[in-house]
């Protein structure tokens, strides 16, 4: 067998193809002079590429389909905008469009209906393209709208990015704005190669490609499939000058960027709501992710005009689709033991895909929700991701209930411990109240202190602690504190090399040096989270000035904020013998939580203001969030009412983002939450 000439045959076609790919490159980039369509230089890409991955050892190393190559590291360097990118109000009904509408029409003192642009909302990661002289010079991320970071070299390995404007007419300078994302298709064939690598999986195309924008090293960012939707424009020379939104969309294409050619001018609330329903209907056929549809003013003399409030533009808004919906077969039902003891029912199901990510398992809350539904094992149901987040069964497709379908028998005994369950009067969940020694709640229990809000264990997750668990390392949380006893134990674990075990080990011994706050969070207490903790750490300012207030109840309540009840799990803390073995073991390794020192009254624009938090947060944790309200002289309060000042609202914020705009109450975006943090 003639193996060296099968190399040198492939060799040879390899070269060939790359010299076709590298003229394409040439004349499409740099001459504005292509000869072959996107689709054909595609084929002649991929076909180069597929060549590579069969006949690694034949690559060249100046391959274009490194494009940038491998030696290149980011360094993100942060980079104020030279505008703002802005974020938009969200909407949910035609009511609520109905009201943007009305604003609109009031701020202009106008009558008649003001013509609207209306795009479907990319569900990726957006981006500012800096260009001069119609050269590709930067690239920033959002950031917190103000300030993004330098992803200039890993932007350039995006296919359908321009390096070069096409035409005439390009400005001398102008930022292109929009959203990097991953086609479905292509993010499909990017998981499937990251399981037969054993790689990780990810959950859907924007988590994949907000993983991959920010990656160091610009080859893996080369090997994967981002592609950019160009929407609007930031900064530019006053030689840009455009009548219409849907004139810039236009030029924005002709000068080479890909705009979504399902924009469209509408011109009544019928066409809008018609669009919407057309396009909801349309979203999983695009090939592309999108959550909503975003309306923007046509006329660009009334966009000027119409203006900003705070940093959101009074002339744009998104309009999101309400949570998907699928139905799929509940195979069994499951419950699970939480940190506190609660035990929560869980629904195992028949693989489904809702909102782009496959479920198999969704919430059923608690005892009265299964009863109240009549959810049965074998029944077909309606799966719903809350907010395109939190997959839970809605309901029960009755018609399809087969003869054979069992209620479910909500267990008496705890499934980790076996001790009997209880359910205080009023409460609607089951609890096991064997706190101690229940193995599930201590790995909880492990999981909630090692969390980036309370320790912030670097390289310490739940699948690290199910391990050392395993292999008897750790028992309760305050092990953690003694694994360096078990440094060569480690080593000799599948997974964990002498860097990422030092790494552990030295993050564990920063977190000795814990803030009291965060200490007293790490105990687990029910109902104590990070704004309880902080108003504990302002009384009492010592974890021994906690524990000597905590011998009775009284002492606790004269507290602004803290019930009976609260109280009373904390003084439980102290009471029994095996807590304050554990207490001791802490302190015994070395655990020293801070003296609290409360911060310098601050005069920021949440001093004394009533705080809400809604939606899931990207930059930071929920208690993190609390915690720096706090210290900015807010509160955190759980619902939205008149009293409420702020509402800041994540991704995929609901019920109570509504409520705030039917109150007038201010919403912050994430971004100007954290301007202001």
């Amino acid at each position: 067998m003639d193996l060296f000439g099968a190399d040198d045959n492939v060799k040879n076609e390899m070269a060939a193809l790359q010299k076709q790919v590298e003229r394409h490159n040439k004349l499409y980039h740099e001459k504005d002079t292509p000869e072959i369509s996107d689709g054909e230089y595609d084929a002649l890409f991929h076909k180069l590429k597929k060549l590579e991955e069969e006949h690694p050892h034949l690559k060249d190393k100046n391959s274009p389909t490194n494009k940038v190559g491998g030696g290149v590291k980011n360094t993100f360097l942060s980079v104020p905008h030279k505008l703002p990118m802005l974020s938009l109000g969200n909407c949910f009904s035609k009511e609520d469009v109905q009201d943007f509408m009305t604003r609109i029409s009031r701020f202009l003192s106008v009558e008649k209906f003001t013509p609207l642009v209306a795009e479907p909302k990319i569900d990726g990661i957006s981006c500012s393209i800096r260009y001069e002289d119609g050269h590709l010079v930067q690239a920033l991320t959002r950031g917190d709208g103000q300030v993004g970071e330098d992803i200039t070299a890993n932007v350039k390995t995006i296919s359908n990015v321009p390096h070069k404007l096409k035409g005439e007419n390009v400005p001398s300078v102008i930022e292109v704005r929009g959203e990097i994302y991953m086609n479905d298709n292509d993010f499909a064939l990017l998981n499937e190669k990251q399981a037969d690598k054993g790689s990780k999986i990810f959950a859907n195309s924007r988590n994949a490609t907000a993983g991959t924008i920010r990656q160091l090293d610009v080859a893996i960012v080369a090997s994967r499939p981002l592609k950019f939707f160009a929407y609007a424009f930031g900064d530019a020379s006053d030689d840009v000058q455009f009548s219409t939104h849907a004139l810039e969309l236009e030029t924005m294409h002709a000068w080479g960027f890909h705009v979504v050619e399902e924009a469209v001018v509408l011109n009544s609330l019928e066409e809008i709501m018609d669009n919407y329903q057309n396009m909801h209907k349309k979203r999983v056929s695009l090939g592309y992710p999108i959550d909503g549809i975003v309306y923007k003013v046509n006329e660009i003399a009334l966009q000027k005009r119409l203006g900003f409030i705070a940093r959101s533009p009074r002339w744009a808004i998104a309009h999101k689709f309400p949570a998907e919906q699928v139905t799929t077969l509940l195979e069994g039902i499951d419950v699970q033991v939480g940190r506190t003891g609660t035990i929560t029912p869980v629904a195992r199901l028949v693989p489904v895909a809702v909102g782009g990510v496959i479920v198999s398992n969704a919430t059923l809350h608690n005892a009265d929700y299964i009863a109240g539904r009549d959810i049965r094992i074998g029944d077909t149901v309606f799966v719903e991701r809350a907010g395109d987040v939190i997959p839970k069964v809605v309901s029960v497709v009755e018609a399809k209930r087969p003869p054979n379908a069992k209620p479910f028998n909500f267990p008496t005994l705890c499934p980790s411990c076996e001790h009997a369950l209880v359910r205080e009067e009023g409460e609607a969940a089951f609890k096991c109240i064997n706190h101690l020694t229940c193995p599930a709640q201590q790995r909880e229990q492990m999981a909630h202190a090692i969390s980036k809000n309370v320790l912030n264990i670097d390289g310490l997750g739940p699948k690290q602690i199910d391990v050392f668990i395993e292999q008897g390392f750790i028992k309760d949380w305050a092990d953690i504190f003694y694994l360096k006893n078990f440094k060569n134990e480690m080593l000799e674990l599948k997974g964990f090399k002498e860097k990422s075990v030092e790494n552990i080990l030295a993050s564990v011994e920063k977190a000795k040096h814990i803030t009291l706050p965060r200490f007293i969070t790490a105990l687990g207490i029910e109902m104590v989270g990070v704004q309880v903790a902080v108003l504990l750490a302002e009384e009492f300012e010592t974890f021994d000035g906690l524990k000597k207030a905590a011998t009775h109840v009284d002492n606790l309540t004269s507290i602004d904020g803290i019930g009976g009840v609260i109280a009373q799990n904390i003084c439980e803390l102290f009471a029994y013998e095996d807590n304050l073995k554990l207490l001791q073991k802490l302190f015994d390794a070395g655990v020293e939580p801070q003296v609290y020192v409360k911060p310098k009254a601050v005069d920021s624009l949440l001093s004394g203001k009533v705080c809400v938090l809604t939606g899931t947060l990207l930059t930071m944790g929920r208690s993190e969030a609390k915690e720096r309200i706090l210290q900015l002289g807010g509160k955190v309060s759980s619902s939205v009412s008149s009293k409420t000042d702020f509402v800041i609202a994540g991704d995929a914020a609901g019920s109570k983002l509504k409520k705030a705009q039917e109150l007038g109450v201010a919403v912050l975006t994430e971004d100007e939450f954290s301007s202001l943090v």
